[in-house]
């Protein structure tokens, strides 16, 4: 048995198909027209361009926006002059093939991301290899693979999968994928989800391990994986799908039910979106509102700032498609680890503890008066919920809403229309507004708990570094208290709270959260049927005794297991 990382919730059975391009070999050679190779060169990167709008608007129909937008960055990168006019130089200048100064030039582009601090910047190297690779076939006359065209069903074994390869393959084909290299958030793992395609990642060296038509069964849940399985193993795993599936199919009759404990106490389970394609994933799921819109997808991939009009289109969608549903839209939340190229942001020794989210919407107020214009104007088609980012005082947070009050102002003297009921809130994710959670709440209508950041600054992990990564907790005692804290903080002043963060949608949480008075959960849509399945078998009271034991653990190893226990 191999375990790994669970990518994508699911069971799979079937016979491995190792993927693995062809091994590029690329030589230095001496040539004898300059004309030619550049020719051979621009020739690649036409025919890459095609390729890339065709990946681009396949993955725009089948997994929305923000996945297809992964491609509009590939082919900027083909459209750099500087990629561009570099690798014609080098060709002209040291009469070099083409392949080998493409690859020369771009081996340096990727060297420079994969050095920077920046994660948003390290994943564009991801990206750069993949177009890179694509281009470079094209120069040799190799032909560029894909899974779109699979004649069996498989389970596909790679190093790893390019955004490309996950967005051209035949999800009817694709049973599963196993990966050696990536985490929860690589491209590949979200792209299963987005799929809903069985995927285990980071299992190291399982193309190593597996064969061409191995017989492979995996647990996209546990990460488990079980190569040639004898006949009673296979059968048990032919058990466990037919009953993942017919779990699925139980899950369906909540659709239309309440999320509320079986002793009365009723909760709200929304869901996160990053575009408005995303709202399609939540009313499959019966979500009960968006507890987070990320509007940084507006301003990524793209070479400049969007306008007041985009931005109001797509909110207005988003309100319209959940109306009388609540739609809470997080307010910029860019820099730190997610760099906006065209806004020249310098380069800082500790990106996420500097210049982001509203400490730069408020130091570029001009960005942020845009921002609020829009999401005013569009608030008069739905039920707006406008929460601030990364706040980390009282000073910011009131600065925040006087920039508000004053749009709101502007607004009037245009005799622009807008609602009058909108709730303001912030997010706690920064261990300071959870410490200061009880004043912060007499000037805010709701929390909404981000923990993905709230754990990694409470307990100084960086979650994307795999040296420490066992140091980053759902678990972690400190954090609990901390929810905890702000929970009853906020009750106090008569706001709600909610959590949009990754514990939201833990199986093994939920009963702790529940317990402690949380009122709103939201997640990836995949996870709202089972979170309200789960609640709704609950008693509220069992729960909060449940919370108030964790409370006084010390380890997250001892709460992680009694809570297996508690559920067992």
């Amino acid at each position: 048995m191999y375990t790994g990382t669970s990518a994508s919730p699911g069971i799979a059975l079937g016979k491995a198909l190792i993927y693995e391009q062809e091994e590029l070999i690329i030589e230095k050679k001496e040539i004898n027209s300059v004309k030619e190779e550049t020719n051979r060169f621009d020739e690649a990167l036409q025919i890459s361009k095609k390729e890339l709008k065709e990946v681009k608007q396949k993955a725009l129909e089948e997994l929305g926006e923000d996945k297809a937008a992964i491609f509009e960055a590939h082919l900027m990168v083909l459209d750099d002059p500087e990629l561009i006019n570099s690798t014609k130089s080098k060709i002209e200048s040291e009469n070099l093939n083409a392949e080998f100064a493409f690859k020369t030039i771009i081996d340096q582009f990727i060297q420079m991301f994969e050095s920077m601090d920046n994660e948003y910047m390290r994943e564009r190297a991801a990206d750069i290899k993949d177009v890179s690779g694509r281009v470079l076939r094209h120069i040799l006359g190799k032909t560029v693979v894909d899974l779109a065209n699979l004649e069996e069903e498989v389970i596909v074994v790679a190093s790893d999968l390019t955004p490309s390869d996950t967005a051209t393959m035949n999800k009817e084909k694709v049973l599963g994928f196993l990966t050696d290299i990536g985490g929860r958030t690589s491209h590949s793992a979200i792209m299963a989800r987005s799929l809903e395609i069985p995927a285990v990642v980071g299992l190291k060296d399982i193309t190593k391990k597996v064969n061409n038509d191995d017989y492979v069964v995996f647990n996209g849940d546990t990460g488990e994986i079980i190569v040639n399985p004898d006949i009673e193993t296979k059968e048990k795993y032919k058990k466990l799908k037919n009953d993942y599936e017919n779990m699925k199919r139980e899950l369906q009759q909540l659709i239309g039910e309440e999320s509320i404990s079986d002793d009365g106490r009723k909760v709200e389970i929304a869901g996160n979106i990053g575009t408005p394609n995303d709202i399609e994933g939540l009313e499959n799921n019966d979500a009960e509102g968006v507890g987070l819109y990320r509007t940084e997808f507006l301003y990524m991939n793209r070479d400049k700032l969007p306008t007041e009009e985009e931005q109001f289109e797509s909110y207005k969608k988003v309100l319209e498609s959940m109306n009388p549903k609540p739609v809470v839209i997080r307010t910029l939340d860019v820099g730190g680890d997610k760099n906006l190229p065209y806004l020249e942001l310098e380069k800082e020794m500790n990106p996420f503890l500097g210049y982001r989210a509203i400490r730069l919407c408020l130091d570029k107020k001009e960005i942020f008066i845009t921002q609020l214009r829009a999401l005013l104007r569009a608030s008069k088609y739905g039920k707006l919920r406008i929460m601030f980012p990364m706040i980390s005082s009282l000073e910011e947070l009131l600065e925040a809403k006087e920039v508000l009050e004053n749009v709101k102002k502007d607004l009037d003297s245009e005799n622009i229309e807008y609602s009058n009921d909108i709730e303001i809130g912030i997010m706690i994710e920064i261990p300071a507004a959870a410490v200061m959670s009880d004043i912060l709440a007499k000037h805010v209508d709701f929390f909404s708990i981000g923990t993905n950041d709230l754990i990694q600054y409470t307990t100084a992990v960086d979650r994307m570094n795999e040296k420490i990564h066992h140091l980053y907790s759902f678990f972690s005692p400190a954090v609990l208290k901390l929810i905890k804290m702000t929970i009853d903080n906020g009750h106090k002043e008569g706001i709600w709270v909610g959590m949009c963060g990754e514990m939201a949608g833990d199986q093994k949480l939920i009963p702790i959260l529940l317990g402690m008075g949380l009122d709103e959960f939201s997640m990836s849509p995949i996870s709202i049927l089972p979170a309200r399945r789960l609640i709704r078998s609950l008693k509220y009271e069992d729960a909060k005794r449940i919370a108030d034991k964790v409370v006084t653990m010390g380890k997250a190893e001892d709460i992680e297991n009694y809570m297996s226990e508690v559920l067992d």
